[in-house]
C-alpha cells in the first residue's frame, strides 16, 4: 500500500472577485515543490464565504470547474475545494473532487451554517462521498460539517474487511472566534473514526469583517496533530502513512465494537 502525499494551501481570500482567486491559486499551486497527490483548498476558495449566491455562484461546469480541471491535469494530482454552484434554481456550496483525467466527483455541504443564514440561500446536500485515489479512500467534508459526528461516521465494512475511508477532509471558512472548537474537534473526529483528519482553513478577513486565522492541519489516527500550518499563509505537502495507519487499526480495533448506528 502506497503514501499518500497531500498539500494544504492556507491562504487569504480575495472578497467576491473569481478572477484574483483563481490567479491567486493557480501561482500558488505552481509554488508546490514536493510531488503531491491531493492539493486541497479552501471552502468557496472563489469568493470568500458569502451568501451573494446570485451574483457570486455560477452553473456547475463553468469558468471554476474548467480552471480546477485544468489545474488536476497539468498538475497531475486531484484538485478539491467548494464553491456556490446555480443549478436548477436552486444554489450548493458544492465540492469538487477534480482528478487529473477530468474524471470528478462532487459532495454539496450537509450542515448549513445556520448563524449566517447559510440556510436561507443554498440547499442541504444529502450525497455522502467516499472518493478512491492511490489506494486510498477518502471522505471530503465543508466546514460545519465538522461539528456533526454522526455525519462523518465511519461504518467498519464486515464483508471487504475495511472501513469506509482511511481520509477525513475538511475545508473550511472557519472564524478566529471559534478556532478552538475547531483544533479540538478536528483531533476528535480522527481519534473517533480511526483515521487521519485533514482541516484546511483560510486567513485574512473576509468582507463582512470576520477574522480567520488559518491552523489548517493534518491530525492523525491517534488524535495526534503531525503538523500545524499555524496563522500564516502557507502551502505544505505532507505525506499520510499507509502501513501506520494499517498497524494501528489492527493494534486497536475499536471500530470491531462500535454502535451499529446508521444515518436515515
Amino acid at each position: 500500500m502506497q503514501d499518500l502525499n497531500i498539500t494544504l494551501i492556507q491562504s487569504d481570500l480575495y472578497w467576491h472577485d473569481k478572477s484574483a482567486n483563481l490567479a491567486h491559486f493557480e501561482e500558488k499551486i505552481w509554488q508546490i515543490e514536493d510531488p503531491t497527490d491531493i492539493i486541497v483548498l479552501p471552502e468557496m476558495f472563489n469568493t470568500g464565504f458569502t451568501m451573494e449566491t446570485k451574483s457570486q455562484g455560477e452553473p456547475m461546469r463553468a469558468q471554476t470547474f474548467k480552471w480546477m480541471e485544468q489545474m488536476a491535469a497539468q498538475k497531475g494530482a486531484i484538485v478539491t475545494g467548494s464553491y456556490i454552484v446555480n443549478e436548477g434554481g436552486r444554489h450548493y456550496n458544492r465540492l469538487i473532487w477534480m482528478q487529473p483525467d477530468g474524471d470528478y466527483l462532487y459532495y454539496d455541504k450537509r450542515h448549513l451554517f445556520r448563524i449566517s443564514h447559510e440556510h436561507n440561500h443554498f440547499k442541504s446536500g444529502d450525497n455522502f462521498v467516499i472518493a478512491e485515489w492511490k489506494d486510498w479512500r477518502i471522505c471530503p467534508l465543508i466546514c460545519y460539517d465538522l461539528r456533526f459526528p454522526s455525519w462523518s461516521r465511519n461504518s467498519y465494512l464486515l464483508e471487504q474487511d475495511i472501513l469506509d475511508y482511511d481520509v477525513l477532509i475538511y475545508i473550511a471558512n472557519w472564524p478566529l472566534a471559534r478556532i478552538g472548537a475547531w483544533d479540538i474537534l478536528l483531533q476528535a473526529r480522527a481519534i473517533e473514526n480511526s483515521s487521519y483528519a485533514v482541516g484546511v482553513n483560510r486567513t485574512g478577513m473576509d468582507g463582512n469583517g470576520i477574522v480567520y486565522n488559518g491552523h489548517s492541519k493534518i491530525v492523525n489516527f491517534k488524535g495526534e496533530v503531525e503538523h500545524n500550518l499555524k496563522t500564516e499563509e502557507a502551502i505544505y505537502t505532507h505525506i499520510l502513512k499507509m502501513d501506520d495507519l494499517i498497524s494501528y487499526r489492527k493494534k486497536f480495533p475499536v471500530h470491531l465494537d462500535a454502535d451499529d448506528v446508521k444515518m436515515l
